[in-house]
């Protein structure tokens, strides 16, 4: 397993596009990887995380509403504290804004740790746009929860409605000790720290897996870079999972000339979206994609929020971070890197078993009903969405603030 770290580490070294001062961290080894579903999948397990803690636990989250599974959780979380776990909680101040302030009041009486990620707007800082937009559990450096589930009933679903279709990786053994380290370093504002490195040498586990991180603002661009690397590197198969896919312009170069290399495109969208502005800006490039022979699949029996990739049945990318400009170049972002044949084939069958219950988008029919008035809404949604996040991304640097205005002459 050494030589194979080596190799893949090796192949790492050599990607182009991410500053010398960001170079790729190398491959990992986990004890233990495991695909999770939303639904009760993912909640189940958290629960068993949160009651099998001892010592220190970390829940960094988008969205913690305060209804039946974020209740669930809760009362979770009180009985870890009585049992003297140090619990610390850290919420987007835009996402989070409806968990209720009583609420946290009475967690800090029971000893846990719980605050905001920056409010919406801050003058301090000037943080417009940037959010906290991983989903990250982690405890006792040997066991965390990795993906883009947050923590609310629509995720877990109930008796009538399925949860909104999703993914995350649960990871065990030594490599959690650097990403709870990372989780205490964000609680800490300490952004500039990386996820730890461990010796890979002296690793007991065989899964090679990458920790990435997008926080652009933090020239952190790992999970960004490593969709372009291997997507430009693909031989056979692409599919991913893209539920609010707004590809930018190297993104859509890459796929378009991957296709041209004769691998076989799968793209799965979302039929059904929370944000229907962000759906018809999705559809403003169906054509561009349709035209350069790229499969596009859409899912129609719940809101699609997963961001997720399989590359040539070896390479699996799952986590929090969507395919466009926001995560790009605003939010703080983690994804699970796994470069494991196995994992891939799980996940593999799985996708194509999703591709057997979407719409088929076809270019004929697609086109056929595309009128001027549809290409006018989806050109706008675009528009709008890319004024959105120019906004949002631009005035939240403050680092370029600092740069030109308030560093010496």
């Amino acid at each position: 397993m050494t030589e194979r770290f080596k190799e893949l580490n090796e192949q790492g070294s050599a990607m182009r596009g991410l500053r010398k001062k960001n170079e790729y961290r190398p491959y990992q080894s986990a004890e233990q990887v495991q695909l999770v579903y939303s639904g009760r999948d993912y909640f189940q397990r958290l629960e068993r995380i949160i009651a099998s803690a001892r010592n220190e636990l970390h829940i960094q989250t988008y969205i913690f509403d305060h209804d039946e599974t974020g209740k669930t959780v809760i009362t979770a979380l009180k009985k870890a504290a009585a049992r003297n776990v140090q619990i610390y909680i850290l919420l987007d101040g835009f996402g989070a804004s409806a968990f209720p302030k009583e609420l946290m009041k009475e967690l800090s009486s029971t000893g846990i740790h719980v605050r905001f990620f920056a409010p919406f707007f801050s003058t301090n800082t000037f943080y417009l746009g940037r959010r906290l937009h991983h989903k990250v559990i982690v405890a006792d450096k040997k066991v965390a929860l990795i993906g883009g589930i947050n923590i609310a009933d629509k995720y877990k679903g109930t008796e009538s409605e399925l949860p909104w279709l999703d993914y995350a990786v649960e990871l065990r053994g030594s490599i959690c000790g650097g990403i709870q380290e990372f989780c205490n370093n964000i609680y800490n504002k300490k952004f500039y720290r990386r996820i730890a490195d461990p010796n890979n040498s002296k690793q007991s586990g065989e899964v090679p897996v990458r920790i990435a991180v997008n926080d652009w603002i933090n020239r952190k661009n790992e999970i960004s870079g490593g969709y372009l690397h291997a997507i430009r590197h693909a031989k056979k198969e692409i599919i991913i999972v893209g539920g609010y896919f707004i590809p930018g312009r190297r993104m859509r170069v890459a796929l378009k000339q991957a296709s041209r290399r004769g691998v076989k495109v799968k793209i799965i969208l979302a039929g059904i979206s929370d944000v229907a502005l962000v759906a018809r800006a999705t559809r403003f490039f169906y054509s561009f994609l349709l035209r350069h022979d790229i499969e596009l699949h859409e899912w129609r029996h719940s809101v699609l929020h997963g961001k997720a990739a399989v590359i040539d049945g070896e390479w699996s990318t799952i986590g929090s971070f969507n395919l466009n400009h926001l995560s790009t170049y605003a939010s703080i972002e983690m994804n699970v890197e796994i470069k494991a044949k196995e994992f891939s084939a799980v996940f593999c069958h799985h996708l194509y078993e999703v591709m057997s219950r979407c719409r088929v988008v076809s270019r004929v029919k697609y086109e056929s009903k595309n009128k001027l008035m549809n290409k006018l809404l989806n050109w706008g949604s675009f528009g709008l969405i890319r004024l959105f996040s120019f906004i949002l991304t631009v005035f939240s640097y403050h680092r370029l603030f600092r740069r030109y205005f308030l560093s010496p002459k």
